[in-house]
């Protein structure tokens, strides 16, 4: 799922490319991914992209006129510019916008879930949203101290992961923050010490500026289907930790797995592997 180092570079790249071009037109290929119907979708043709931002995980197109174009990507969305127009048979297509100068933004999803979505909103409708309402403060660059904020009873990876708690942070990112920070995905967020609490603010703050200047420096458009992502934990399983070489373990859930170091972050414990658990009961 492209996450908050994602989604950023993606808004950059695009805003960079597209802000001042008109669009010429807006079709909705996806059979649900326009979750909206009032501005219609054709009320975009004609009007300036005005931006590309991004709120946590989400993309927010903003158009000329106080008309947003709100998306979420979920675990398999990309939202490409392309040089020139694809088939309207392209079965990756979503929706579709169509600019003057021939050149087309993309709403792709790889796979048949088909759970990437999207929203045309007016400004009062866009800061209404649920979807961002919602949302906790961002992740990067600047959040605010993450004792307050984590001081709940459930286990880091879950916690640092809940978008209404910190928002942009998924299950990749997780992994590779809390190694940093050393400290074990299963500890409680209100078992935080001042000092673990302030360490994970800055291992947050840290993988996640490192990550988005990695790609400002090999991506450009057209941004690939695949990031070439900068992890050294997660999907890392068996190989040698990068500070302290004992092999990477991981913890695996029925749709993924949770990475982590039994040297750095738990102590040389090994933590339950729920699948070898249910093939023993």
């Amino acid at each position: 799922m492209p996450e908050l180092p994602e989604v950023e570079i993606t808004a950059r790249l695009l805003a960079a490319a597209v802000a001042g071009t008109e669009v010429e037109s807006a079709h909705a290929l996806g059979i649900s991914t326009l979750k909206s119907f009032d501005p219609a979708l054709s009320a975009l043709s004609g009007r300036q992209v005005a931006n590309v931002r991004r709120r946590g995980k989400h993309l927010i197109v903003d158009f000329e006129g106080e008309l947003s174009l709100l998306m979420h990507l979920m675990s398999a969305g990309r939202l490409q510019l392309f040089g020139k127009r694809g088939s309207m048979r392209d079965k990756t297509s979503r929706l579709l916008i169509r600019l003057s100068d021939g050149r087309e933004i993309r709403l792709r999803e790889f796979g048949t879930r088909q759970s990437c979505w999207a929203k045309l909103l007016t400004a009062d409708g866009l800061a209404a949203d649920p979807a961002l309402v919602n949302l906790g403060p961002e992740a990067w660059p600047d959040p605010p101290d993450f004792g307050p904020l984590l001081r709940h009873p459930r286990p880091l990876n879950n916690l640092i992961r809940d978008q209404r708690v910190i928002a942009g942070i998924g299950r990749s990112w997780a992994d590779e923050i809390l190694h940093r920070a050393k400290l074990s995905p299963f500890k409680r967020g209100d078992d935080l010490s001042e000092e673990e609490a302030a360490g994970l603010r800055d291992a947050t703050v840290n993988i996640l500026g490192d990550t988005i200047d990695h790609y400002s420096r090999v991506l450009q458009i057209p941004i690939p289907d695949k990031f070439p992502l900068p992890l050294t934990v997660h999907h890392h399983i068996a190989e040698p930790c990068p500070r302290c070489g004992a092999p990477i373990r991981a913890v695996h859930f029925e749709d993924h797995d949770m990475c982590y170091c039994p040297q750095c972050q738990t102590a040389g414990k090994l933590l339950k592997d729920r699948r070898l658990s249910r093939l023993l009961k």
